[in-house]
């Protein structure tokens, strides 16, 4: 988990995966709400880096702390705008970065094996119990299920999707909005690729192999300011983390 989460390479993928998916959901008016997101993609992304991995590199004690934070300022959200986040869209989320997290290390390294596996799941699964979410599955495989019947039921392209996806252009200019694009093609489900209308095939797939190499040779702050504008490079660079 540690290996994942302090790699900054997999991160940035795990939140591509995540941004194409969760401006799918059926709940993602939750973010237009408070107005953060779509104000700032980018910078909404390194918080929520950062309180993954408070999570992921404290201690027991500190973990539950950012977790019961986390609690608190969805509770606030939903106090302010009167109703409650759907227990399912929680679970949505959750499902996402598990499921992103294996797909990001698996395309930039190997695919995890199987006690790999259920410490992802088993990880996530207990940031969901810190925060209440109910109806959890127990175990790996059980959320492999799971996660497909949320796939089937709580996607749609709606006004939301594209103005999210605009948002994302305009902060990254034409070739990275493009280069984004390949990348989640890369790791997303089907359902959502065929929702988006992703590029079924990417030019990015033929130069993967580059990635060792110029990881080899220290190249990696070429790698990511591709991904991102130059300005974002230290913040990028500052998720890297010792396992």
């Amino acid at each position: 988990m540690r290996r994942i989460w302090g790699d900054a390479d997999v991160i940035l993928l795990v939140f591509a995966g995540s941004a194409a998916e969760f401006a799918l959901n059926k709940a993602v008016d939750w973010l237009f709400f408070t107005g953060k997101l779509p104000a700032d993609p980018i910078g909404r992304l390194f918080s929520t880096v950062q309180y993954a991995q408070q999570i992921v590199f404290a201690d027991e004690q500190r973990a539950r702390q950012a977790v019961g934070r986390m609690a608190s300022i969805h509770a606030g959200v939903e106090a302010s705008r009167g109703y409650a986040i759907p227990d399912w869209a929680y679970r949505d989320v959750l499902y996402m970065l598990i499921d992103y997290s294996e797909r990001a290390y698996t395309l930039l390294h190997r695919p995890l094996t199987q006690p790999e596996r259920a410490e992802l799941f088993d990880v996530f699964r207990r940031v969901g119990d810190g925060m209440g979410v109910p109806d959890l599955p127990v175990n790996y495989t059980d959320w492999q299920l799971d996660r497909q019947a949320h796939l089937a039921n709580d996607l749609e392209r709606s006004s939301y999707t594209d103005t999210l996806f605009r948002r994302y252009h305009e902060e990254i200019g034409d070739w990275r909005y493009s280069l984004l694009r390949q990348a989640q093609s890369l790791l997303v489900p089907d359902r959502v690729a065929r929702l988006l209308d992703l590029p079924e095939r990417p030019l990015l797939a033929n130069l993967l192999w580059i990635y060792p190499t110029a990881r080899a040779l220290g190249l990696r702050a070429l790698v990511q300011r591709a991904l991102l504008p130059a300005t974002y490079l230290a913040r990028i660079q500052a998720l890297e983390r010792t396992p």
